[in-house]
This record gives C-alpha cells, sequence and structure tokens, in this order.
C-alpha cells in the first residue's frame, strides 16, 4: 500500500484527490497549508505528495524546496492554474517531479500518481539504486568513460531520470546526445513504454505537422488513412527532439502548444488528444544564440530548457579514451576477435583532439580494422593527421567547417563505396564481401548497417 500526501486548502479539491488515489489503492494524509504538511512529513513515511500552488502560508514550491531537503526526498507534483507554465517551471526547477493543471484531468492525474510512486519504488529498492548509481546500462545503451566529467555527467543523468521535468542535452555534434537521452528514459518509471528519438532538422518543412501530430484520412491530398503521429507514438514514454533548433519558426509555436496543453490535434480532427509524454531535446547549436538571431523561439526555448544538461566533448575526457576504444572494438568485431591497438596507436589515438568527438572515433577504428594486418592496429592504419583547432558547439552552430570533418566525409564515402563495389562483386552475399575486403562477416555488417546501404 503506498501513501500519499495531499496539501490543498480547498476542501472540495483534496478530497477530490484523496477519493481518486484511494480508488487506485493508495492510502492517503491531507493537509490544508504548508505547516500542516511539516507536521506530517515528521510523523509519516510517504510516497508521493501533491500540494496546490497557492497555500494561505507560502506557496508549493516552498513545499518543494523543503522536500528536496529530505534525507529521502519524495515525489512531488505541483497543481497549478491552468495556463500558468511560469509557476510550473518554477516548480520544475526547485525540483518537483512533474505538475498537473486544473482543473484536474482525473486520467492524467492517475498516470502521474502511477509514475511517481514507481520512481519512489525504484529509488526505495536497493538493487534498483545500485544500477542507478553505476554503469550497469544495458549493453546497447553503455556509456562508457569513468573519468571525473564522466563521473559526473551519470551522476546527474541518475537524478534526471527520477524527474518529468523537460531536459535539453548540449553538446558538439558526435558526443552521444541521443546515448544520453535514451539512458535517462532507461533509468526512470518510463522505461517499460516508447523512447521515440526524431531528427527534427531530417522532416521535410510540408510533412512536420503531420509527423508529429498526425492525421485522419482524406484531411488532405494523399491522406489516405489514418496516421498517428510522434506525439502518440511516444504515449506513456519519452520523445526525444534531436536537432531542435532546425525547426521552422511555425511549427515552434505548434510544439510550444502540444507541450504547454499536454495535448495534440491530429490534422482533420475536431478534438485533442491528452498526452502523456515525456519532453527530452538536444541540438549542438547554442540556443541562446539562436533566440538572440531569432531564429528560435524564446517562449519555446525556456519550455525545453528547464534543466539543461552539457555532454562533454571526447577532448575533455581523454582518460576515457582506452576504455572508449577497447568497447568499440569489442562491439565492432566478432566475440574475442577484437584487434589489439598497439602501444604506438593507442598513444596517437589519446593525444588526437577529435573535432568530431565519439562518433569521429569509432569511424577511424573501423577504417583502422579494414587497413590493419595480424589482426594489429597500428599508428600508419589509423589516417590521422595533425589536428586543427577543436570545432566548439557554438561555432557549429554558425555553421563553420572543418578540413577534418571533410577528410572524414570523404573518407566514409570511400568506404561506402569499397563496400558497394565488394557487395556487387558477390551479388549481396555478405559473406562472400566480407571474404573479399579481408573482414569479418560481423564487421561487414556492422558497416553495413552504419552506412544504411
Amino acid at each position: 500500500m503506498y501513501t500519499a500526501l495531499i496539501v490543498d486548502d480547498e476542501p472540495d479539491i483534496r478530497e477530490l484527490l484523496e477519493m481518486t488515489l484511494n480508488r487506485m489503492g493508495i492510502d492517503t494524509h491531507s493537509a490544508g497549508n504548508i505547516n500542516e504538511a511539516h507536521e506530517l512529513l515528521r510523523n509519516y513515511q510517504f510516497d508521493v505528495c501533491l500540494t496546490d500552488m497557492r497555500l494561505p502560508d507560502g506557496n508549493g514550491i516552498d513545499l518543494v524546496e523543503y522536500i528536496q531537503k529530505l534525507k529521502r526526498p519524495l515525489p512531488t507534483a505541483v497543481i497549478t492554474a491552468h495556463g500558468n507554465m511560469e509557476a510550473a517551471i518554477r516548480a520544475l526547477k526547485a525540483g518537483a517531479f512533474d505538475f498537473i493543471s486544473k482543473p484536474v484531468d482525473l486520467k492524467s492525474l492517475r498516470d502521474l500518481v502511477d509514475h511517481a510512486v514507481r520512481v519512489d519504488k525504484t529509488v526505495a529498492d536497493p538493487v534498483a539504486s545500485e544500477t542507478l548509481s553505476g554503469d550497469a546500462t544495458g549493453s546497447e545503451t553503455q556509456l562508457v568513460g569513468n573519468s571525473a566529467v564522466m563521473k559526473s555527467l551519470k551522476a546527474t543523468m541518475n537524478k534526471l531520470s527520477r524527474s518529468q521535468a523537460p531536459v535539453w542535452i548540449r553538446g558538439e555534434s558526435g558526443t552521444g546526445k541521443e546515448l544520453v537521452a535514451k539512458i535517462i528514459h532507461e533509468l526512470g518509471p518510463r522505461k517499460d513504454a516508447p523512447f521515440v528519438p526524431v531528427n527534427c532538422g531530417a522532416i521535410p518543412s510540408e510533412l512536420m505537422e503531420s509527423e508529429f501530430f498526425g492525421h485522419q484520412r482524406g484531411s488532405f491530398t494523399g491522406a489516405t488513412s489514418d496516421k498517428v503521429g510522434l506525439f502518440q507514438s511516444a504515449e506513456g514514454g519519452t520523445l526525444f527532439l534531436d536537432e531542435v533548433a532546425d525547426l521552422p519558426l511555425a511549427m515552434q509555436v505548434k510544439l510550444l502548444r502540444a507541450i504547454q496543453e499536454k495535448a495534440v490535434r491530429p490534422i482533420g480532427s475536431n478534438s485533442e488528444i491528452l498526452l502523456n509524454v515525456r519532453i527530452l531535446s538536444a541540438s549542438h547549436k547554442n540556443l541562446a544564440r539562436e533566440v538572440e538571431a531569432s531564429r528560435f523561439r524564446q517562449d519555446l526555448y525556456y519550455r525545453l530548457n528547464v534543466i539543461e544538461l552539457a555532454v562533454p566533448s571526447l577532448r575533455e575526457r581523454a582518460d576515457d579514451i582506452p576504455q572508449l576504444v577497447s568497447t568499440l572494438l569489442a562491439r565492432m568485431s566478432q566475440p574475442e576477435q577484437a584487434p589489439t591497438v598497439a602501444s604506438d596507436a593507442l598513444n596517437a589515438l589519446c593525444e588526437y583532439e577529435y573535432p568530431g568527438n565519439v562518433r569521429e572515433l569509432e569511424n577511424i577504428l573501423e577504417r583502422a580494422m579494414a587497413l590493419c594486418e595480424n589482426n594489429v592496429i597500428a599508428s600508419t592504419d589509423l589516417g590521422l593527421r595533425k589536428s586543427p583547432a577543436p570545432v566548439a558547439a557554438d561555432a557549429q552552430a554558425e555553421g563553420t567547417s572543418s578540413s577534418s570533418l571533410t577528410s572524414m566525409a570523404s573518407l566514409v564515402e570511400r568506404e561506402r563505396n569499397a563496400l558497394i563495389e565488394a557487395l556487387e562483386k558477390t551479388r549481396w552475399n555478405k559473406k562472400a564481401a566480407a571474404k573479399l575486403l579481408g573482414i569479418t562477416y560481423r564487421q561487414l555488417r556492422y558497416k553495413v548497417e552504419k552506412l544504411d546501404l
């Protein structure tokens, strides 16, 4: 039996919340003000707290901050006036788990409470807590590295996984922003629901509304059947908006409304669909500068950037490079057949500055595996040149390019052409093509998938 604390000065609201939670099998205690809530918190152990924003002796944010200082903080949701997103954002920044607007929608309330008690169970479970504190994520979503900046990043991710606040993930291209978003999802209460990533810059502007919100059959030329949008596909889970700065201004307005109202209206529909989706977003661009340049709406920026999470560049965590090299080579190779790396090659890899970050390191290792002899990677197999000046996220935002990135692109293109030539010679027999190229079948399969052949 879970126990909830309800804090509201209106008896009717307290009764409604108590009845709803009792029907979910949750025991309740109620308080009419902050002082009464403090007294109950001193005498009882709770699993979730629901508090109104406006209280006779303070506000809900005061209570959120008080609860955050407890030895075992509990998930707290704030009830705000309809449309008062500024208050909701302040509550989330203070540490609130989530918020819900008046008039309270009971389905949304039940979903919120269900997620909150699952968060509390995770925190209380020593096995789950151990998983949250270390590297024990799935093999496909492991964040490799134990440098100081990576330990700090993982600790922050652990905390963010237990919240429903929108998070903007900032970092250069190739640092693994989508991986960070996926781990936050998998460590949180939404892990059993979908994680839906979308590259905002890859969707044609004329199709964006349909892709995000869906459409009904016959709503426009070519709409031959109903389509479920990305928001609905992520119901109960997480929607990850990658390269969100690339959204056109017209779409930014519609996205803002969907986030504020927690609802979408498919094209051609007369009714809205309520949503239960957490929003994570990312960009290699500096969103604040995009706002200053009037390319990104300031109000949407504040909605997405409730919490900012910086992902370090590979240059900032050079100590992790040996472990990254070992992990990537093992992932690209057949079991127990990963090539070894000569000491001079490893030294070169550790000294390189990586304008393309982890993605560039991965490409370098792929090439080296294809060129090395006797399953030993030497420095001559790496094809490294003198590192250019690092390309910062702000410079990338202005479209700055580098000769290193250009050469890397041409290298990928040559590799693609070599793979296609070998596959065509063998009539797309992958095992025969791998033999022709002098690489393992697993290496070839990995490259085919990575290059989307």
